[in-house]
């Protein structure tokens, strides 16, 4: 797989939808880089864009950016809530797959000697970026901000690391950085005081506040034996949190920086800040993300919130997500399209989900058609699919049965792997047809010479092998939810035990055509150690299946007599 690189600069024109589009065309404009996001603030005058592509577009396209940036905006008539010090005020790399953290450091410093040498900008270093530790915070860098760094600019030990040492009056000073994944995040208050939504905001952060003798806000500042004031830790690590006024929308905000959301994810920060605010009579009304968020931080949301509510987390991912908006109001001030705003629905291939995102019809009539696919084997794995939503169902249906409260969270966990099941299954119906076009397309090579043939028949191989594995994977999965089917016959919802038996039936059938599919394929792989080994497996699975079906429907049809 290629190299991927995530770019989100700043820039610090916000309400000129002309200028933000220029900037932006500009990125588009390099083959390869695909722009994500673009998220405007006119409170904040400032734009986060969002593009990814391989490395050296990227800086490619960053480049270009950061130059027509300098072209459009004037910092010296620039006023917005946000700190800010330059036309790109700061432009992160961020590694998304195949790329070391240094690697992207290696591009971050590559980009940044490009700005100073060639444009003239003032080039700063951060984080990863950065070998002085010194000054590798952002925050530190950027303190004085534009205003200040005129005088700032000319201290030695704030020399820029590329570009001319003096302050571009138009264009400012950029800073150019490799960093984790930053979720870029603010929570609304039913407040207009920026003073006490700064107060929650020392409350959570993790550098928390000054520690002050006496009144806490005028008292005296507490130093340590060096004379550096000490400080009291907030509540929330790996956060970065100031209170703001947004007159936009006529309330104050938390702006908040989540740095590392595996030690504190949204939902966490949503409900912490939540917490503070009532602490001091405030009340959150909902919240907003800046620029994109990946897609496992939607769902622990929105699983995080459903075992709040004590219901079951084995529901579909669009529910799950759908819970993670309403329950943090990230459609409060403005419409939340996941397809527009998780990461991963942004970069995912539309066709290599064809099938499953057609209609229940269109399917139909696209198997039914005479193209030779989808056949056997992806409707063998789509019975799957069906297997393990009916025993989801049964397993969801038990968890909210009145008078079983106590039981949600056992048969939460049974929904929670029917949906992976399902899933799972679900990403098998595309595939196997694609393999199915792999052995087409490796048969329609040329064949003209012998090493035309060679590759030809090396490609046949590879094909074939892959047209084996992924029927196989059906089988696996659609027998693996015999499990959760039993248990949903033996311990759910007895007024769906009959829901149950269609699933095992579904499965059965899944395992029998899928093996179908192993079978006809193996003729064709030369690999004989490879072929005996899944005919036998896979004779073996399907002898379980038979016998776990006949088993559970025998139950089902005590259970109504």
């Amino acid at each position: 797989m290629n190299q991927l690189i995530e770019c989100v600069p700043n820039f610090s024109e916000g309400v000129n939808l002309s200028i933000i589009k220029q900037i932006t065309d500009e990125v588009e404009s390099v083959a390869g880089v695909r722009l994500l996001n673009v998220d405007p603030g006119k409170a904040t005058n400032r734009t986060v864009v969002t593009f990814v592509g391989e490395p050296k577009q990227v800086i490619q396209a960053a480049f270009l950016a950061i130059k027509k940036a300098g072209e459009l905006i004037d910092m010296s008539k620039h006023k917005g809530e946000h700190p800010r010090m330059g036309a790109t005020d700061v432009c992160p790399l961020i590694p998304i797959a195949n790329i070391t953290m240094e690697e992207t450091a290696d591009y971050a410093r590559e980009l940044a000697k490009r700005v100073g040498e060639e444009l003239g900008i003032p080039a700063y270093l951060y984080q990863h970026a950065q070998a002085d530790k010194s000054r590798d915070n952002l925050s530190v860098i950027r303190a004085g901000e534009y205003e200040g760094f005129f005088k700032k600019i000319k201290e030695p030990k704030w020399k820029p690391d590329f570009g001319p040492v003096e302050m571009d009056a138009k264009r400012g000073a950029t800073v150019i950085g490799a960093r984790d994944f930053l979720i870029a995040y603010n929570i609304n208050l039913n407040t207009t005081s920026t003073r006490r939504a700064n107060a929650i905001a020392f409350d959570v952060r993790e550098a928390g506040r000054v520690m002050r003798d006496g009144d806490p806000i005028t008292g005296k500042i507490v130093t340590d034996e060096n004379g550096k004031p000490k400080s009291i830790p907030g509540t929330l690590k790996s956060v970065k949190a100031i209170g703001w006024y947004i007159e936009e929308y006529g309330v104050a905000q938390i702006s908040m920086n989540l740095t590392n959301i595996e030690v504190t994810p949204i939902h966490v920060a949503f409900d912490e800040v939540c917490q503070k605010a009532a602490d001091r009579g405030i009340r959150v009304t909902g919240s907003e993300l800046v620029g994109l968020i990946p897609l496992k931080a939607m769902l622990d949301a929105g699983k995080y919130f459903l075992r709040k509510q004590q219901r079951s987390t084995g529901v579909s991912e669009k529910e799950t997500i759908k819970i993670a908006i309403k329950s943090m109001g990230l459609d409060e001030l403005g419409p939340f399209n996941p397809e527009e705003r998780i990461i991963e629905y942004l970069l995912k291939d539309v066709t290599a989900s064809k099938l499953v995102s057609m209609t229940l019809a269109d399917f139909a009539d696209e198997t039914a058609s005479e193209s030779p696919a989808p056949g056997g084997g992806s409707i063998a794995a789509y019975l799957g699919v069906l297997g393990a939503s009916l025993a989801g169902m049964v397993a969801n249906l038990s968890s909210h049965k009145k008078g079983w409260d106590s039981r949600w969270e056992e048969f939460g966990n049974w929904a929670e792997q029917g949906q992976n099941y399902k899933d799972e299954l679900l990403r098998l119906v595309d595939l196997d047809t694609a393999a199915f076009n792999k052995i087409m397309e490796a048969f329609s090579l040329p064949k003209g010479s012998d090493p035309e043939k060679a590759i030809r028949d090396q490609a046949i191989q590879d094909a074939t092998k892959y047209a084996i594995e992924i029927p196989f994977k059906v089988m696996q999965a659609s027998y693996d939810s015999f499990a959760l089917i039993k248990a949903m016959v033996e311990t759910g919802n007895p007024n769906s035990v009959t829901d149950a038996g269609v699933a095992a039936l579904c499965a059965r059938s899944a395992v029998i055509g899928a093996f179908m599919n192993v079978k006809i394929n193996a003729a064709g792989y030369n690999d004989k150690a490879f072929v005996e080994d899944m005919l036998r497996r896979g004779e073996a699975i399907e002898q379980q299946a038979i016998v776990a079906e006949a088993e559970i429907i025998a139950l089902v049809n005590e259970k109504i007599k």
